[in-house]
Formats: structure tokens, sequence, C-alpha cells
């Protein structure tokens, strides 16, 4: 009997979710839905696929991988407003590092990354071809982000019973074991669609293994808050996957996230989304800061540190979209958005519920009160919205960019790898963003830029980490953070698998 546990409860994600193969088992259901093929019936490993891709949407939303990533970092806060947006001081939480092993947002993320291994996993089991291979990438990509956040990988070998407790990587070993999938694969996975990048590809594979080469040293050091030793080899590693990718920048850097992003030649990989119907969590990237009043309208929460927009230049085009069609739609400049706001047309000045000026300004502190409950703090758009269904978007979520990779491959090369910068193609980077200079080739120099380019794209805190930024004091977290924060706890609910250990200080 081939059986599919349909997870609900965390005890069950935590231990069972995990299988690699769920064939000829003849336990208990504990839980979720039989399917059996003793009466001719088979599992749909096509369906299985599909939901192993709609789970990328996971990313999309302001919470899970996406808060993790991005609100532990100098770049988002999510500040209480007098008696909103507390949820237990859930995001204040990630932002100063104080998180314990029983954070939701930890929790949630560590269930929705190894639910989606599960999917994975039956494919690769059941399946055959083509669908095996897209459920090795996605699986990879999957267990690339656990090892990123969490250190472990809680696996199961092919047949074991799913009452026995999943056995575990280490850091070490769960990044040999995605490094050598992804290289065993890459030679199956067809080429990247144009105008279509939400499928496993070769480009989207020599992406993930650039991206492995260069943390490999964090992941594989002996204590994850270092120090890191960057190997060349591994450096050259980094380089020749960059230059095996089959790319070009996109002309305009907004090509990359407008409704029909699906377009843009250097989007490598993205989770599709359709107009009107499975829009996915797109619409968090312009609701979660923006005010009740403006066009679209949005939920007045998150903001963007002004340390960070300090960074920029106030005109950079990668903060600053304000084409005039733009403004006749939605009134303001796409991107990071500070001072008055207006309605469509850019000329009629918005008010707040309290009939006073919708100012943003740039001060903002962790528990806002008073007249500035909805104007304080920089509010930010990565994706333009979509006017025609702002609810369910068709802009595609986007994991991987070309620009990414060049960098990569820059900052490789500036840690010792062999190879030659796309000198031309780095300074596009710049120019395409309206700065006048080049692109520069220090490795603080590359951070900078990366935090610029990449701003809110989930590359913010794996960036910290590697650049040895991440534990260090800045505007709203005042202190130097203990290095156990350098990686999430095991949630409290998983330990209940006896090969699993808590993190080192939690």
């Amino acid at each position: 009997m081939k059986r599919i546990n349909i997870i609900k409860s965390i005890l069950l994600t935590s231990t069972i979710v995990l299988g690699v193969s769920c064939t000829n088992l003849d336990e208990e259901v504990l839980d979720g839905v039989v399917v059996s093929n003793e009466a001719g019936g088979s599992i749909n490993t096509g369906s299985l696929l599909t939901s192993a891709y709609e789970g990328l949407r996971g990313f999309e939303t302001q919470g899970q991988m996406f808060a993790l990533d991005e609100m532990s970092g100098d770049a988002l806060v999510g500040p209480t407003r007098g008696g909103d947006w507390d949820d237990n001081a859930t995001w204040r939480q990630i932002h100063v590092h104080t998180w314990a092993p029983d954070h939701n947002e930890v929790r949630n993320a560590w269930n929705a990354l190894l639910s989606q291994v599960y999917n994975c996993n039956i494919v690769i089991e059941n399946g055959s071809g083509s669908e095996v291979a897209q459920a090795r990438f996605l699986r990879a990509f999957y267990y690339y982000n656990v090892i990123d956040l969490f250190g472990q990988v809680p696996y199961r070998e092919a047949g074991s019973a799913l009452t026995l407790d999943p056995k575990v990587w280490n850091r070490t070993e769960a990044t040999e074991f995605v490094i050598s999938e992804l290289e065993a694969i890459i030679g199956s996975l067809p080429a990247r669609s144009a105008g279509d990048a939400s499928f496993a590809n070769t480009d989207a594979a020599h992406f993930l293994l650039a991206k492995l080469y260069l943390n490999k040293a964090v992941f594989e050091a002996a204590d994850a808050a270092g120090p890191y030793t960057f190997a060349a080899a591994d450096m050259t590693k980094v380089v020749s996957h960059v230059d095996a990718i089959n790319s070009a920048l996109s002309v305009d850097y907004w090509d990359n996230f407008k409704p029909t992003n699906n377009t843009a030649p250097e989007i490598l990989f993205s989770s599709k989304n359709v107009q009107g119907g499975a829009g996915g969590g797109i619409q968090f990237h312009w609701r979660m800061g923006m005010h009740y009043n403006q066009t679209p309208d949005g939920w007045n929460g998150f903001a963007i540190v002004a340390e960070y927009y300090n960074n920029f230049n106030p005109n950079d085009r990668r903060i600053k979209n304000s084409d005039p069609a733009i403004i006749t739609t939605f009134g303001n400049n796409v991107g990071m958005q500070i001072g008055q706001m207006y309605k469509p047309g850019g000329t009629v000045a918005l008010k707040d519920r309290n009939g006073n000026p919708l100012f943003y300004t740039s001060a903002i502190t962790l528990i806002t009160s008073g007249a500035t409950l909805e104007t304080a703090g920089i509010r930010m758009q990565k994706y333009i919205p979509d006017a025609a269904n702002v609810g369910t978007p068709d802009n595609d979520f986007v994991f991987m960019r070309y620009s990414d990779a060049l960098m990569m491959k820059a900052e490789a090369i500036a840690r010792g790898g062999s190879g030659t910068n796309d000198v031309a193609k780095l300074a596009t980077i710049v120019s395409r963003s309206g700065q006048v200079g080049v692109f520069p080739t220090t490795l603080e120099g590359i951070y900078k830029e990366r935090g610029k380019e990449l701003w809110l794209e989930g590359w913010r805190r794996n960036d910290m980490v590697r650049f040895g930024h991440f534990l260090e004091q800045r505007e709203l977290k005042p202190y130097v953070s203990d290095k156990k924060y350098v990686l999430f706890p095991i949630p409290a609910d998983a330990l209940f698998n006896a090969n699993l250990a808590q993190n080192p200080g939690y």
C-alpha cells in the first residue's frame, strides 16, 4: 500500500512529514488521507509536483521565510503601531534578535519548508523522468533554505517506517548532499523557457549551485558564527556555474517586478501567478506597508529602516520608479516611499484617518504611538501593483536573478576564485539604476551593492551572515547579538524527534 499523509498537526509535521519514501508501508494512518493502489488507485505524482511548485508561494507572504530572511536583517522592521501589529511581539522579536524556540514564524517556516520536501519525496519515489528531476531540484531548493536558516536537516531513508524518527544531517552533510543532488540532475533539466522561468531549469540549477558554493564556508564552519574560510576552489566553482548561465540583464530594473515580469530575461527562477486566479502572496509586497488610504490600499504595517534607506541615493531608480504611468495609476512612486503621499494622478494630497497629511517620515521606533502612528516609517513596494487585480495579481515571485549571479561571481573572484568579471554587465547594474560610477570590486563595496540591488528579495540575512555583519549593532538594535542568533532554533515541537538536538545557545 502507498500512503500519503496530509499533515495537519505541528507534532506530525515535525516528525512524519520528512519521509523520503512512503511506499510499501502498512503503518496506521495517524492523520490525513489514505491513497491506496490496492484497488487500482495510484499516487498522482503530477498533482503532488504541482503542489511542490505551489509551495514556493510560502516565500511570498509577510511571514515565514520572508520574515526570517528580511526582518532579521537591517532593512525591514515590523513596528507595533498602538494596538495594531503587535502580534505578541512576533515582528519585533525577529528584528532585534530575541526569538525563542516557540516563535510562531520560526515554527511556520520549518513546517512549510519540510512539508514541501515531503511532497517532493513522494514524487521522487513514485514518479519518473522529468517529474523526478524537477522534484529533486525543488527538494534541493527547500533543503538549501533549511540548511541556511536552521543548520540541521531531517531526512528519511527510502523505505523506512514512518513510525521511526527521521534521521538528521548536520550542516556539512546536508550541504554536500544538496550539491551532489544538483550536480547529478543538472543534465536532466530543460533549458529555461523564454517567458516562463517558473519551472526547474538548468540556469536555476547553476544559480543554486553557485549560491551553495559561495556559502559553503559558512555552512561548513566549525562555528556557525564564524570565522569563515572561503576556499579558492569553491569560489572558482561559483565562477564556473555563473558562467554557465545563459541569460541577459533586463533593460529596466522594474521589468523584473511588473505584472508581466514573466517576460523579463533576467529572471532565472520564479513562482508563477495567474491574474485573477492563483495570485499567491504577491499583494503582501505592496499591502504590508502602505496606508489604508493609498492606491492600492494597504495595512499600514512594516517599514524600511532609515539607516538602510540612507545607503541609497534618493533618486536611485531601484527605490524610486516615478514613471508617468505609475503616478497616473497610483499617485506615488513605486519602490520606497517617503514624504507626502498623493491620490492617483499625483496632485491631490492624501490625509491619514485623523485628517492629518499622510506624510511618511524616516523616523521609526519599535513601538509607535500618538500623532505619528500612521505616518512613521518609510514604506516599500518591491513589486509594481497589478492595477487590474490587486488581490490576485499576475506578478511572478522572483527567486533568482541574473544580476545576483553576476554579483556572486564578483564576490567569488574577490574571495580568491579564478575568473574574469563581466565588467560591462556589472556596469549595467549600476547604470540602469540611474547612478554614475563603476561596480565596486572590493568585498565591502560588493556587499553594499548587493543590499541596493536585492532589497527585500530574501537574501539580506544570508548576505549579512556571510559578510560578518549580521550580529552587529544597528539603528533599532543597539547591541551586538549573541552568536546563537546566526541560526534559528529548532522549533520546540520538532524536538519530539530524538535525533534532533537544539541549536547551541537556545
